[in-house]
């Protein structure tokens, strides 16, 4: 393909190779640490902080609107990132991407609650969030391509899963942050101040990211290209008339394993912990153990496909979680902490297959002048699809346990009226007869339950497998 990234210089280029995708990893595991603990804190606390003002369900409802914010913001991040980064340069788009997004966390974490400001206390959480998928829109293709661009033509596969990792790693670091937070704080304590904690330890990890970013050099596949001047005016434009369908073909590559990745780390803290009477901070460790499995999943997966090829790593990640997802469901209904382990790494390795040699595949679909352009649309579209999907996941069975529950109680309502009826009624024999042969219906009104919480029947109180 004439598309493809050009072959790197076998001598220096393993040392090179490692120094940057050392600073794309670090990079990345800072970047997503911050936009992650936001759908932690979503799921946790921000109904009590910022939405108080609304019944708990509406406050959950509306944390987790503002987490698809950032969704929202990705793709503008995205292509405004993309832009630069084919005309100046790879390396300047990191370090700016890595300031802003430290500033909207930093931001977040020293922002006063609905208690102090009103409305404007989820007006500015809100914008915050939004200058939060706006860099972190930006870091992906940046972080992917330098380490693609770096590494040998053997190894891109390898390489590029390094930036790959900085994703669990972040949200491991973002998690267990909560879970020692929750373990060692009482409630009172972790909604006053301790949610605030990692958000505020971000401006550390930005310091140490900054310091290894400012030490790499340019991708010298770029540098060769502009020497060349072979920059496009408008690369974002061009590559949409260009490669369309590279980039669809791309991002619908990525939709699935984005959408479960989102359910599972974040989605279902809330549905685990409120539904299924997981303990928090079991859940909390157990989503770390799992993105810590992650990690060689992620980076075996990408040096297996320099061997054997990008598309057979995808179509088989892909197959594996069509097959398992509703088993997955099941698994986590159990209320069994063992079963949910399970499940998790089996969709982890799906995952993983698909993740860890995508920057290399994505990377070898355009050519050197629009190749951040290409692959940031790709990724970013389908980020804005999947990722918010899983908060309208959320927000659809919230909805739908909300009014079974109200229908519910309206039944048991009506039953208990009816009972009390009858029960004055002690001088009218039909009365009195009835009392006898619906005693026990009067009594104890039962509710149809469905027969597994993962059921998909209306009326089931789980989630819909494979939705």
């Amino acid at each position: 393909m004439s598309s493809t990234v050009p072959p790197a210089s076998p001598g220096p280029a393993l040392r090179s190779s490692r120094k940057v995708a050392t600073a794309s990893l670090v990079g990345t595991t800072i970047e997503w640490y911050d936009f992650f603990i936001f759908g932690t804190a979503a799921a946790l606390v921000f109904n009590q902080v910022f939405f108080p003002s609304v019944d708990p369900v509406t406050g959950t409802l509306s944390a987790f609107g503002a987490f698809a914010v950032g969704f929202i913001a990705r793709p503008l991040g995205g292509a405004v990132f993309a832009h630069f980064g084919d005309k100046v340069g790879r390396k300047p788009m990191l370090v700016y991407s890595l300031l802003l997004m430290g500033a909207a966390t930093v931001g977040m974490g020293l922002l006063p609650g609905y208690d102090t400001l009103g409305v404007w206390a989820p007006v500015l959480l809100v914008t915050l969030r939004f200058l939060q998928g706006f860099g972190v829109g930006g870091e992906w293709g940046g972080a992917a391509l330098m380490a693609v661009e770096h590494a040998p033509s053997h190894r891109r596969g390898f390489y590029g899963s390094w930036p790959q990792v900085g994703v669990p790693l972040g949200l491991v670091l973002g998690t267990a942050t909560f879970a020692v937070l929750s373990a060692t704080l009482t409630d009172e304590q972790f909604l006053a101040w301790g949610w605030r904690v990692p958000f505020l330890a971000s401006v550390a990890l930005i310091a140490v990211g900054m310091w290894i970013r400012l030490g790499v050099h340019e991708s010298p596949v770029f540098r060769k290209a502009m020497d060349e001047k072979a920059a496009n005016r408008m690369p974002v434009l061009e590559a949409l008339r260009t490669y369309p369908k590279e980039i669809l073909l791309a991002a619908g590559s990525f939709l699935a394993t984005n959408s479960t990745f989102y359910v599972s780390s974040v989605w279902l803290v809330t549905y685990a912990t409120q539904s299924l009477s997981y303990d928090r901070t079991t859940i909390l460790a157990a989503n770390s153990v799992l993105s810590l499995s992650d990690i060689p999943l992620i980076m075996a997966f990408g040096l297996l496909s320099d061997r054997i090829g990008r598309r057979p790593m995808f179509v088989g990640g892909m197959a594996l979680l069509a097959v398992f997802a509703v088993p997955y469901f099941w698994l986590v209904s159990t209320g069994s902490i063992w079963l949910f382990l399970l499940g998790g790494l089996v969709v982890q390795v799906a995952r993983s297959a698909v993740y860890g040699p995508q920057s290399a595949f994505f990377a070898e679909q355009f050519s050197t002048s629009m190749r951040y352009s290409g692959a940031s649309l790709a990724y970013q579209i389908a980020s804005i699809l999947g990722g918010p999907r899983a908060a309208a996941v959320h927000r659809a069975r919230r909805a739908d346990r909300v009014a079974l529950r109200r229908r519910r109680l309206r039944r048991r309502d009506r039953a208990g009226v009816a009972g009390l009826l009858l029960a004055h009624d002690r001088d009218a024999p039909v009365g009195a007869a009835r009392r006898r042969r619906h005693r026990r219906p009067d009594l104890t009104p039962t509710v149809r339950r469905s027969r597994s919480p993962a059921c998909p029947v209306r009326g089931c109180a789980g989630p819909r497998p494979g939705r």
